[in-house]
């Protein structure tokens, strides 16, 4: 019974994405197949991905709370003090200082390029009564997320390149957020930003299963997402599994939300007014990998913020030329390097070649 579920879930997510390299057969056993091109140095073959070849994998099971790294104790003080409205930069700060460590990264945020203040900031108070409480409360959790996350040994994985990808995505949602009329986005960015976060985590509970998931994603043609691959042989996703990490780590709910519900765009496009947020973030989610060479939803990308856009939006070229400043002068902060090719010059590259 298990296994016609997840055969059945599987069918629901190809058939709502239309992927011209995905063929759906059904055998005698009533068990349905992945079937895709797999491009090599001497030819393309077939490869079949069927559900059975898998074990049977419960998320409850492999992330445990025992068996999950430990949320550090400063990141945990800050969520607690943040669920008080009344708390401010003088709360903030003495937790900040009480972690030296901390202390020095704020403050190198804070003094970035990014921010652009003419004067250097020395205090942390002052610090997060510039950029505010918010924007200090997810940097800390993003930075004690980073800390946290193991890179496991598993194929072509390569966290570096998730990190990269997430950082993109997450400062596209935080634009997107401010297009759809979002006075603050900084929740739209720390969830984009850790919308993946499990991915690796998985990877280190079940390597031989994600080994053979990487593997076949990294060498199709179609670059298939990795959750409609998940939903396929296993009957969840990352998503999914990333919302259980949230939860477990006591992060508000709203926040845990934002990120379980990262694939959803089709059913967010249709409330780009109530829900700017996770419209901003799922829309982030079909932004394409670095370790892509092309892209494969960048119509389906397209079409949506064309649909969700307000009238007097920038173009998306515009969105994506900001995304990829805000990278270049971001990413020196998380220590990562910025992508060979930028967003916009991928999309541009797509619509040049897309017949009008």
């Amino acid at each position: 019974m298990e296994q016609d579920k997840r055969s059945r879930t599987g069918v629901y997510y190809v058939a709502r994405e239309r992927y011209a390299d995905f063929i759906l057969t059904n055998t005698a056993a009533i068990v349905f197949h992945f079937t895709f091109r797999v491009k090599t140095d001497n030819d393309e073959s077939k490869t079949t991905m069927c559900p059975k070849d898998f074990p049977e994998i419960c998320l409850n099971d492999i992330l445990k709370v025992g068996q999950l790294p430990a949320m550090p104790q400063t990141a945990v003080a800050i969520l607690n003090i943040s669920r008080d409205p009344t708390n401010g930069p003088a709360e903030y700060a003495q937790i900040i200082e009480s972690d030296p460590g901390l202390t020095v990264q704020v403050l190198k945020f804070v003094n970035s390029s990014y921010f652009g203040f003419r004067n250097e900031i020395s205090n942390v108070k002052q610090a997060i009564s510039l950029v505010g409480t918010r924007t200090i409360k997810n940097f800390s959790l993003y930075t004690a997320v980073f800390s946290m996350i193991p890179n496991p040994q598993c194929g072509p994985f390569d966290l570096k390149k998730l990190w990269q990808d997430s950082l993109r995505r997450a400062l596209f949602a935080r634009r997107m957020g401010k297009v759809l009329g979002m006075k603050e986005a900084e929740e739209p960015f720390a969830a984009a930003l850790l919308q993946d976060m499990a991915v690796p985590l998985l990877a280190k509970e079940a390597p031989d299963a994600y080994v053979k998931l990487f593997g076949a994603r990294a060498n199709s043609d179609a670059k298939v997402r990795l959750s409609r691959l998940e939903e396929h042989v296993f009957g969840w996703t990352h998503a999914e599994a990333a919302g259980i990490v949230a939860r477990q780590w006591d992060l508000p709910e709203a926040f845990a939300t934002l990120i379980e519900d990262h694939l959803q765009v089709e059913r967010w496009s249709h409330h780009p007014d109530s829900e700017p947020g996770r419209l901003a973030v799922s829309l982030s989610a079909l932004l394409p990998t670095t370790g892509d060479s092309n892209w494969a939803e960048c119509q389906l990308f397209d079409k949506y913020y064309r649909k969700v856009k307000p009238t007097s939006a920038p173009a998306i070229q515009e969105v994506l030329q900001e995304t990829d400043q805000e990278f270049a002068d971001f990413a020196p902060i998380m220590k990562m390097s910025v992508p060979k090719v930028s967003l916009s010059d991928r999309y541009n590259a797509i619509e040049t070649a897309t017949p009008a």
